[in-house]
């Protein structure tokens, strides 16, 4: 299986059906019943938050904030700064690496993606996993799609809805499908 992750992390192709990926199929059915527990029933935040440790598999700061449900394909792929929000119904495919910032707000309804696929017919169930960054103070607004190989710029606020096809500079604010500049970020009140 690590040779599999490692080609992920790393960007390299995919193929389905390489011997190692029959692993990544146990992580993935073992955090669905990870996934089933944290998105069933109350829990309080620190019930939640030891739910993402194991998802995740690392430990999470308590000043990360999780509002399931979520849903995430590997989970182990998903690297949390201190002090993020994030709000219900995401979804993370972070099998080619998720890396969220300090202080990064996540609005609901929001998709991160980090897998793609070949786009020829004959080898199209092949992945591409590209990382996804969000940088420290970054804000994802409500049903905001995020695709593989992404960075979010420092401090940026992404408009409910938007489509982040290419990166995303510092202090700026961005809308639309797909996502364009519209403006610097206003510094003062």
């Amino acid at each position: 299986m690590s040779d599999v992750l490692t080609k992920a992390l790393a960007g390299q192709p995919i193929q389905y059906d390489d011997p190692g990926f029959q692993a990544v199929d146990a992580v993935v059915t073992r955090n669905s019943q990870l996934l089933m527990q944290l998105n069933t029933g109350y829990r309080d935040r620190a019930a939640v938050n030891a739910l993402l440790e194991k998802l995740i598999q690392r430990p999470v700061t308590p000043t990360t904030t999780l509002l399931p449900p979520l849903q995430t394909d590997f989970g182990g792929h998903i690297f949390l700064g201190r002090g993020v929000f994030i709000n219900r119904n995401c979804m993370l495919v972070d099998l080619g690496g998720i890396y969220i910032g300090d202080r990064v707000l996540i609005g609901p309804n929001v998709t991160i993606l980090t897998v793609n696929h070949e786009e020829n017919p004959a080898a199209r169930r092949n992945l591409r996993c590209q990382a996804v960054h969000v940088e420290a103070g970054a804000w994802l607004g409500a049903n905001v799609t995020v695709l593989p190989g992404v960075t979010i710029g420092k401090n940026a606020i992404i408009g409910a809805g938007s489509l982040v096809t290419k990166d995303v500079p510092a202090d700026t604010v961005v809308i639309g499908s797909p996502a364009k500049v519209l403006r610097k970020i206003k510094m003062t009140d």
